[in-house]
């Protein structure tokens, strides 16, 4: 098995796609990999088609599986990434070692979304649940996976292995490819403690299927990778150590946010090239190839099946203290949870912002403190579309603090759009002095703000 070459590359994003197609047409772009969750099969955005046309690799990256969770990976999710494998060409597809959700039936709770990625803990409970997840997405998608090592603000107890021992052991299991952020081992080192050097060289670097680079800043002794930022001469100075060892098919350059001129990307794209081509080794197509992964002896699957319960009460625990304001868990850094659970809100809050702009448009300056209330109440659950109705339904509902008349109106017009065809009874009744029937099917928001607003109507 090996793996292609891929050259310089650089995330496609929309607000971006006119800047990278120029980029590639000048031949400072070699590929483009764009997140899969927001792609559609049947239905490719225009650039990426202009991209293919040009002969352009797209690789699409996932970050809704949850590989290092406790759970088994989700039949759907997996044929949706193979999906979008199949439709876009792609010689891999890439997911994250991290954990996303939890609760459910391994633990008997209520499940529970992080919306961001979360660290595994490096222990064996753990890696055997990864290895196992890591043969069946194997074997559901049609072309080689990568795995992707995560930035992370707090850090498990009583972890039995290094970053780089868990990636190497990872390997040998599992024959997965990596993808190895360098961005993110600066943010381990300075959040961690953890010396990226001692993760390169104890990395099997002729699995790497390709490396990314991208910025962030420092608050408070905390950094946080925020991919919307210059990449620091810091993170330069990884990718360099991590060339000088080996020579992957492919970097990338990750932008998510706050995104810069056309010209700018250019100059941080060449200083990457800058540092690639300083490498100790001289240039080659591929690496060594690796080896196909060994058969899974059965009692290693038996003794993934006992961990599973193990890490899934661990996860939960860590995610409800964040998204739910439970207990932290015992030898957490009880600060680090603080601000990870205050980052994970303030994400949440701008991805809501951006799936729905209406809200913050309608809310005003109130929607960023309203949201971070609302987000403190009730945690993530079913994706952000069905977040920002729950949102919406928050705020008319008075638990926000009290709207307008003018405010009521528009969010109320909103919410009935998006829902569907059913009026808000009690708010048209209060608004504009009459009743409507209601709906055939009503959702269980829609049943609590009538039941809510009857209540308090005179």
């Amino acid at each position: 098995m090996e793996h292609s070459y891929l050259g310089t590359g650089i995330g496609w994003r929309p607000e971006i796609a006119a800047a990278v197609e120029a980029l590639a047409e000048t031949g400072r772009v070699d590929w483009v990999e764009a997140v899969a969750e927001n792609v559609c099969p049947g239905h490719l955005p225009d650039s990426l088609l202009r991209l293919r046309e040009r002969g352009v690799t797209v690789v699409p990256h996932g970050v809704s599986l949850g590989l290092g969770g406790a759970e088994r990976p989700d039949a759907e999710r997996l044929a949706a990434l193979a999906q979008r494998a199949q439709a876009l060409g792609a010689p891999l597809v890439t997911e994250h070692i991290a954990f996303v959700r939890g609760g459910g039936e391994l633990t008997g709770s209520a499940r529970l979304e992080a919306g961001h990625l979360l660290p595994v803990p490096r222990t064996r409970d753990a890696l055997d649940v990864l290895c196992e997840n890591v043969r069946i997405a194997q074997d559901a998608l049609p072309v080689p996976l990568a795995l992707e090592n995560i930035a992370a603000l707090v850090a498990w107890p009583d972890e039995e292995m290094s970053e780089g021992a868990f990636l190497a052991e990872l390997v040998e299991r599992t024959g997965v490819r990596l993808l190895i952020d360098v961005a993110n081992l600066h943010t381990n080192h300075v959040n961690r403690g953890e010396d990226p050097l001692s993760a390169l060289d104890a990395l099997p670097v002729e699995a790497i299927a390709y490396v990314h680079v991208a910025g962030g800043v420092e608050k408070d002794g905390v950094w946080h990778d925020s991919h919307a930022h210059p990449v620091p001469g810091a993170v330069l100075d990884v990718l360099a150590a991590l060339y000088e060892r080996a020579r992957p098919p492919g970097v990338l350059l990750e932008r998510d946010d706050d995104f810069p001129a056309g010209d700018e990307l250019a100059r941080e794209l060449a200083a990457i090239r800058g540092v690639v081509d300083a490498g100790a080794r001289e240039p080659s197509s591929v690496p060594p190839s690796v080896a196909s992964a060994p058969p899974v002896p059965a009692r290693v699957a038996a003794a993934a099946g006992a961990a599973r319960q193990r890490l899934a009460l661990r996860q939960t625990a860590l995610l409800s203290a964040l998204v739910a304001g439970t207990p932290v868990p015992e030898g957490f850094d009880r600060a680090r949870i603080g601000v990870q659970s205050r980052a994970l809100a303030a994400k949440r809050a701008g991805i809501v912002a951006k799936v729905a702009p209406e809200l913050p448009d309608i809310l005003g300056a109130a929607y960023r403190p309203v949201f971070l209330r609302y987000a403190a109440e009730r945690p993530l659950e079913r994706g952000y579309r069905r977040d920002a109705l729950d949102f919406a339904a928050y705020v008319l509902d008075g638990r926000g603090g009290p709207a307008d008349p003018a405010t009521a109106r528009r969010l109320a017009a909103w919410w009935r759009q998006r829902s569907g065809p059913a009026p808000l009874p009690a708010w048209r009744t209060r608004l504009r002095g009459r009743a409507f029937p209601s709906p055939r099917q009503p959702s269980h928001v829609f049943i609590r703000m009538r039941d809510t607003l009857r209540s308090k109507l005179p």
